[in-house]
C-alpha cells in the first residue's frame, strides 16, 4: 500500500508538472501569437475602449448632458481627454460646435495681428489746419489750442498743419480680446464637456463667461469713441456694461444658472445686454446728427444686434431640430446657426471698429 501510495504520488507529481509545462506553453504560445493591437491584455483595453468610446442615444445621457431632447443621437459621454482631443477630426454632435468658434477663433487670431500690424502709427489729417485757421474767429478755440497741438507730432507743426499722432487703439483691442477669449473658451466647452459631469460644469461656466466678455467688450470701442469728449459719459457707460458683464458671469457661476430649465432665461440674460447698447447708441446720433459717421457706425451696429438677437432667440427655441428631432443631429441645429451668428456679428463690429478709429484719427475732440 505504500509502494501504491508512493505510486499514486508519484504519479499525481508527474501531472502537475506535465499541467504546469502545459500551461507555461500555453502561455508562450500566446505570447508567440500576439494579436495587431498587441499583448492580450492590450487587446482587451483597446476592445474595452473602442466600446466605451461609442456614441449614444440621448436615452442613454446621464443627467448633465439632457439638454436638448430634440438631438437624439451621437452623443460623446465618459471620454477621455486624448479621445475627446481626437474627435475633433470625427463625426458627432459636437462637431460642428466645436469648428465653427474655432475657425472663428483663428479668424480674429489673424485679424488682432492684422491690425496691430496695420494701423497707422502716425496720420497726417487737416484738422489742425482747419482748427489753426479758426483761431481769429473766435477765442475759446484759440484757448484750446495746446490740446490740438498736443496730438501732434514733436517737430512736425508747420505753422498751418502737422503730423498728428493716432488715437488710442486700446478699447479695439479690448474688443478683441474678448471676441477671441469668447470664441475659444466655447470650442474647449464643446470638445472636452464629454469627459465628467465635474469637467462639463466647469467648462460651462467659461463659455457662459466667455459669452459674457464678448457683449461688454463689444461695447468698448463705439463707447470709448463715441463720447471720448465728454469723459462723464463715457465712463458711465463703460461702468454700466462693465458692471453688467462681471454680474452675469458672477450668475454663471451659480450652479442652478446651468440647468436646462434655465435655458430661456440664460438666453433672455445675454438678449439684455446686447439690447442695453442701444441707449449708448441713440444718444451718439443725437451728438453727432450732423456727422455721416455716427449713421454708418450705427447701420452696422444695428447689423451686429440683429445677429446676436436672432442667435439668442434661435438657441432658445431650439429651431430647426424642434420641427424635426434626430434630423438636425450633427449638422445645422439651432447651436451650430447660434454659433455662426456670433462670428458673423463679431466680424461686423469689427467692421464698425474700423471705422471708428479711421473717424477719430482725422478727427479729434478739438474738431467733435
Amino acid at each position: 500500500m505504500g509502494s501504491e501510495g508512493q505510486d499514486e504520488s508519484g504519479e499525481l507529481s508527474s501531472m502537475g508538472v506535465t499541467r504546469r509545462r502545459n500551461k507555461v506553453e500555453t502561455v508562450k504560445e500566446m505570447n508567440a501569437v500576439r494579436s495587431p493591437l498587441g499583448s492580450p491584455r492590450k487587446a482587451v483595453l483597446e476592445l474595452w475602449g473602442s466600446v466605451k468610446h461609442q456614441l449614444v442615444e440621448f436615452s442613454a445621457l446621464p443627467a448633465h448632458l439632457r439638454d436638448n431632447n430634440y438631438i437624439l443621437g451621437h452623443y460623446r459621454v465618459d471620454w477621455s481627454v486624448k479621445r475627446a482631443l481626437f474627435s475633433i477630426f470625427e463625426m458627432h454632435n459636437e462637431t460642428f460646435n466645436v469648428w465653427t468658434h474655432l475657425v472663428g477663433f483663428l479668424l480674429f487670431l489673424g485679424l488682432t495681428i492684422y491690425t496691430a500690424t496695420h494701423l497707422p502709427n502716425i496720420v497726417e489729417p487737416n484738422t489742425l489746419h482747419r482748427w489753426h485757421s479758426g483761431i481769429m474767429e473766435s477765442l475759446p478755440s484759440y484757448l484750446h489750442l495746446p490740446e490740438a497741438l498736443s496730438s501732434c507730432v514733436p517737430g512736425t507743426f508747420d505753422g498751418t498743419r502737422c503730423v498728428q499722432r493716432p488715437i488710442t487703439r486700446w478699447p479695439f483691442f479690448v474688443f478683441l480680446a474678448g471676441a477671441m477669449f469668447c470664441l475659444l473658451a466655447s470650442a474647449i466647452c464643446h470638445l472636452f464637456s464629454c469627459l465628467s459631469a465635474t469637467a462639463f460644469y466647469a467648462l460651462m461656466r467659461i463659455d457662459y463667461a466667455g459669452i459674457s466678455t464678448l457683449i461688454a467688450a463689444s461695447f468698448y470701442p463705439p463707447v470709448y469713441y463715441s463720447f471720448m469728449c465728454n469723459p462723464v459719459l463715457c465712463k458711465m457707460y463703460l461702468g454700466l456694461i462693465t458692471t453688467m458683464g462681471i454680474g452675469t458671469i458672477l450668475a454663471s457661476l451659480l450652479p442652478i444658472f446651468q440647468t436646462s430649465e434655465y435655458r430661456a432665461f440664460r438666453a433672455s440674460l445675454f438678449f439684455t445686454m446686447g439690447v442695453s447698447g442701444i441707449i449708448p447708441c441713440v444718444h451718439k446720433v443725437l451728438l453727432y446728427q450732423d456727422e455721416p459717421i455716427a449713421y454708418k457706425t450705427l447701420y452696422m451696429e444695428i447689423a451686429m444686434g440683429v445677429m446676436y438677437g436672432l442667435g439668442a432667440l434661435i438657441y432658445a427655441t431650439r429651431i430647426p431640430e424642434r420641427w424635426r428631432p434626430g434630423t438636425f443631429d450633427i449638422i445645422g441645429n439651432s447651436h451650430q446657426v447660434f454659433h455662426i451668428l456670433v462670428v458673423a456679428g463679431a466680424y461686423t463690429h469689427y467692421q464698425g471698429g474700423l471705422l471708428y478709429l479711421k473717424w477719430r484719427d482725422a478727427t479729434s475732440c478739438s474738431m467733435s
